[in-house]
């Protein structure tokens, strides 16, 4: 593990970072040290552990399915560490797809993902994030709201399943819009990327390219796949005001409990 200025690179851990230092609406910031956001922690190495674990971490919330905790591993313990696993797809949804994008041929690939569809899959995967996870994402606020931070929010790549749920948190207590999307785009990093392993790549480099090149829309942070769950929010609960309270069933104290952990005078 090395570390550059204050932002660690963990080797076993992609896409890790801190959220403190955003900018709220009435001119407050996030906390450093409350509110954390990655990758899955299953390849987590000694060093990555000790740095985790010096944190002061209450809680990780982990959002992937059985099917992703199968393929990559469960998240390795962090003594005095609650971990909270609480699934954001079900493991039957994609599954043939999927199974398409890590096994199968490059004609395959190219009939499934040239054009639009890969972005149209992801936008719509966002939208139905919003739509149908009320239930798993008002948990994990309200959890957030009651004490449970500091606090480290993944999945797989720590950019979707994750990305979003951060940024729900951020709005909940009047973060920028634009800077809550300027901290999702910093997934794109290349020492952020979550790399799929395929059976058989290496083999042809050019065709290798082409892979990665009709896989990219899957493994961007794309600003109009969150501005999607943004418009999502919007179209059906009128605002996120309505959402939060209606949606997710936050009440006003826990808002304000939320705020008071999290944020800080700028």
């Amino acid at each position: 593990m090395t570390q550059q200025s204050t932002e660690p690179v963990l080797t076993g851990v992609v896409n890790f970072r801190d959220v403190g230092g955003l900018p709220t609406e009435d001119g407050r910031r996030v906390r450093h040290g409350v509110l954390f956001r990655s990758g899955h922690l299953a390849h987590a190495t000694a060093a990555d552990q000790a740095f985790l674990g010096a944190l002061g971490l209450h809680t990780v919330f982990d959002f992937r399915n059985s099917a992703d905790q199968e393929l990559d591993g469960h998240d390795v313990p962090l003594p005095g560490v609650r971990l909270v696993n609480i699934p954001l797809n079900d493991p039957a949804e994609g599954a043939a797809f999927w199974a398409l994008v890590r096994d199968g041929s490059l004609a395959e690939l190219r009939a499934e993902l040239t054009g639009r569809q890969a972005p149209g899959l992801m936008i719509a995967s966002y939208r139905q994030m919003v739509l149908g996870r009320t239930a798993e994402h008002g948990r994990v606020l309200r959890a957030l709201a009651a004490g449970g931070v500091p606090a480290l929010l993944h999945c797989a790549a720590g950019k979707d399943r994750a990305g979003l749920t951060v940024a729900l948190v951020l709005l909940a207590v009047g973060v920028e819009r634009s800077a809550i999307v300027a901290d999702y785009l910093k997934s794109n990093a290349p020492h952020r990327r979550y790399r799929l392993r395929r059976p058989g790549d290496g083999v042809l480099p050019a065709e290798l390219a082409e892979v990665e090149g009709l896989l990219a829309p899957l493994f961007d942070a794309r600003a109009e796949y969150l501005e999607a769950a943004f418009e999502q929010i919007d179209a059906r609960w009128g605002g996120v005001d309505h959402y939060l309270a209606a949606g997710l069933g936050l009440t006003d104290a826990d808002r304000e409990s939320l705020a008071e952990l999290l944020l800080t005078a700028a």
